[in-house]
């Protein structure tokens, strides 16, 4: 679960309702003082908001760019279907679309955090042409690490039978017993609560599930003609690292490693982000880029 570290809105960012003809979703718009060099589109991840890119606004803005942070349907904010179907891989796709014609102000920079990932390719395979590039931040070729999806299973199970107020609490409680926990400040924790109570559990168990089984998808990912770009911490524990940058050689994609990040360097190391990411598509219109490590 990725951790904003502050709520505090920057000053050129607007929180508004996105109206599409598919639904409307709740985004974050942060607009440069000056014209754009580009619009840059944030797709959160498995449990996630757009809540978790607010390190990322204001740091676009100041290098030029425009940048959307989006709740996906029945993320968050925005509304969703109270059943499975609603949230196949084509469903989310087709949003991500309709959300980038709506902005109209393409092609855009597509962004995915973790499963954003997966949402963000699946956009680009039906249709890549809205798109300037692709970004797949933390965010690996298939299905996730066994210690996650053991995690994913035992949520699954859980939230068709408990109420969500038992299952926040044993999600709670697993965190707690992790050597690493660092209790989070009231706001956040508050904040986190009702970003959990306001997801709908169908999008929690139909993408949940598609992190536990989704195969390997390199090959469509070579497929693309797009600029890719494979970006993740050096601590990175949802995929493993050596499978990310495998990822990342074999569809020739510039290749970033953030030191001392782990699975949300949006959230942990922003400035660093924000430079490999604007770095990257400074040679976007050229064409796709030469595979390169940073």
């Amino acid at each position: 679960m990725s951790k904003p570290r502050s709520l505090d809105l920057p000053a050129r960012t607007r929180a508004y309702r996105l109206a599409t003809p598919r639904q409307e979703f709740a985004v974050l718009d942060s607009r440069p003082d000056g014209a754009a060099r580009g619009t840059v589109l944030l797709l959160p991840g498995y449990t996630g908001s757009k809540e978790d890119f607010l390190g990322l606004l204001d740091p676009l803005a100041d290098v030029g760019y425009r940048a959307v942070a989006v709740d996906g349907r029945g993320q968050f904010e925005s509304p969703g279907p109270r059943h499975m179907s609603g949230y196949t891989p084509r469903a989310l796709g087709g949003d991500v679309l309709a959300q980038v014609a709506a902005l109209a102000d393409g092609p855009v920079h597509l962004v995915g955090h973790s499963f954003g990932g997966f949402v963000a390719r699946s956009a680009a395979r039906l249709d890549p042409s809205p798109f300037l590039s692709l970004t797949l931040l933390s965010s690996g070729p298939g299905r996730v690490g066994p210690e996650q999806r053991t995690k994913i299973r035992m949520l699954r199970a859980a939230l068709p039978v408990l109420p969500p107020s038992w299952v926040w609490a044993a999600t709670q409680w697993l965190d707690g017993r992790d050597p690493a926990y660092v209790p989070d400040p009231p706001e956040i924790m508050a904040f986190l609560e009702r970003r959990w109570f306001s997801t709908q559990p169908a999008q929690l168990i139909a993408t949940g599930r598609q992190l536990r089984v989704e195969p390997d998808r390199t090959e469509g990912l070579v497929a693309l003609p797009l600029p890719l770009h494979v970006a993740y911490g050096s601590g990175e524990t949802v995929w493993a690292v050596s499978e990310l940058a495998h990822m990342a050689r074999s569809v020739n994609a510039r290749h970033t490693v953030i030191r001392g990040a782990d699975h949300s360097p949006n959230v942990s190391h922003p400035g660093e982000l924000v430079g490999a990411m604007t770095e990257f598509w400074a040679g976007v219109t050229v064409g796709r880029p030469s595979p390169t490590t940073a």
